[in-house]
């Protein structure tokens, strides 16, 4: 394998997709450069709505990306053991405890052992939490809708089936290698 240093100077956010692919078949011609590009692409396209919604909403508001999905999975699905919480949120039960502290002191949520279980946590929103969260979703819907307007209806229910696609074969594929 060759280490060439030299990074072209006009490269950008999303010419590195290209860049990056050419340079992995040239160092390892066995690279897959079509899924290599998918999931960079996924992943640069991700970040830049993350780092969009965050930056233009949840911080404005209070609250970190990860804030906003606990105090949104509260906030939809109703009061839960925190483990469930992460798991709905896709976070670690370590990350959501820890995120929990913060949002509790901030007023938002509310947490009790369970009766079932003295070890388990049960998480509600508070009433400052659900108003908090009932207002900051209607301004991240806003940008979520801005950020959807670039594609068509028709489009954007084929981008989410083939997400879906997506997400199920890779779910089949961790089952498979449990197995």
């Amino acid at each position: 394998m060759t280490h060439d240093s030299a990074v072209p100077d006009e490269l950008t956010f999303w010419s590195f997709v290209d860049y990056a692919v050419d340079k992995a078949v040239r160092e390892m011609p066995s690279v897959d450069a079509e899924a290599m590009r998918l999931v960079l692409t996924l992943h640069r396209a991700t970040s830049m709505l993350v780092y969009d919604l965050e930056s233009s909403v949840h911080r404005p508001s209070g609250w970190t990306w990860p804030g906003f999905r606990v105090l949104f999975v509260l906030w939809l699905a109703g009061p839960m053991e925190a483990k469930v919480a992460a798991e709905l949120s896709g976070m670690s039960r370590a990350a959501v405890s820890a995120l929990l502290n913060t949002l509790e002191k901030d007023g938002l949520v509310s947490r009790r052992r369970a009766e079932h279980d003295r070890r388990a946590v049960n998480v509600s929103l508070t009433p400052d939490g659900r108003d908090a969260i009932a207002r900051g979703f209607g301004a991240h819907n806003a940008r979520e809708s801005a950020w959807a307007s670039a594609l068509s209806a028709a489009e954007r229910r084929t981008l989410v089936d083939l997400l879906g696609k997506l997400m199920e074969g890779s779910a089949a594929a961790e089952a498979k290698r449990r197995t």
